[in-house]
């Protein structure tokens, strides 16, 4: 090296290297990836979902598969008459069926009609239905019922939605169970704990009000098939679509549904299907 010249120390920062002139002809190669950019969301997504889940097609392929898989299904509640049913009814809230059939046949045997009910007080009935659970606000409910069925509507149930709204303990769901299954009138659907979680499962609504998701179904499923769907959900809802553990494998709804709890699935999972 001749005298006098001192060679540059390299910069800190670095600044004074540069990368070698790319060849003529040959592409520059990057060492690192480039930086996706941040994707948009798609808001169209969503709602182009919530049309194809609720295309008449497919509602006309999920009542195909429920009545094939549950043909002739009715309520589970045993009844010989449209009382016994809206008895069995209102002591069903936050009660199993099984156990309300335990309860009513010895029911029905020491108080066979609207009368024998209207004659007793509240405090007279509860040990009877103590099983079931709110066996006091039940016991005003059905005494109270009776009093009015026998005063008001000649000891027989009424076969109007009006009516029957106007006994004590009896709400929607109570008297779509009594005028669907007993009377055969299509006024309305029953939206118990499975029509809930399934309704919701298969993306026919995303309501969480069980009186809005009526009213979606009513629009989405004919009217001829109001009462016999609420009952093939039902029976889906304790045999295969549970509340926990869906059994989703042996379900013949499987390939239409994105639930995003499903056990097992073979079509992509929506995260917004939630019960």
């Amino acid at each position: 090296m001749p005298r006098g010249i001192t060679p540059r120390r390299p910069s800190r920062s670095g600044r004074h290297e540069r990368r070698p002139p790319t060849a003529p002809g040959r592409a520059r190669v990057l060492t690192e990836k480039p930086r996706a950019r941040a994707a948009k969301p798609d808001r169209a997504a969503p709602k182009q979902r919530a049309q194809a889940a609720t295309s008449p097609e497919r509602i006309a392929e999920i009542l195909r598969r429920l009545e094939a898989r549950y043909p002739g299904v009715t309520c589970a509640l045993h009844h010989r008459n449209a009382w016994e049913l809206l008895v069995a009814t209102i002591l069903s809230a936050q009660c199993t069926d099984v156990r309300v059939n335990m309860v009513t046949p010895e029911l029905f045997r020491q108080y066979p009609s609207p009368a024998d009910f209207a004659a007793l007080k509240p405090e007279e009935l509860e040990p009877q239905i103590r099983s079931t659970g709110f066996f006091r606000n039940k016991s005003k409910s059905l005494v109270g019922a009776a009093k009015k069925i026998v005063e008001e509507f000649g000891g027989q149930v009424p076969a109007e939605m009006s009516d029957l709204l106007s006994l004590p303990g009896v709400a929607r769901k109570t008297a779509n169970v009594v005028l669907g299954t007993w009377f055969r009138k299509n006024e309305g659907l029953v939206v118990d704990t499975h029509v809930y979680r399934i309704a919701r499962r298969l993306e026919l609504t995303a309501q969480a009000d069980a009186g809005r998701i009526e009213q979606e179904l009513m629009r989405l499923i004919p009217r001829e098939r109001w009462t016999d769907f609420s009952h093939q959900v039902i029976w889906h809802g304790r045999t295969l679509c549970l509340a926990r553990k869906p059994k989703c494998a042996e379900c013949p709804l499987e390939n239409i549904c994105h639930a995003a709890d499903k056990t097992w699935s073979t079509v992509p999972i929506h995260p917004a299907a939630k019960p």
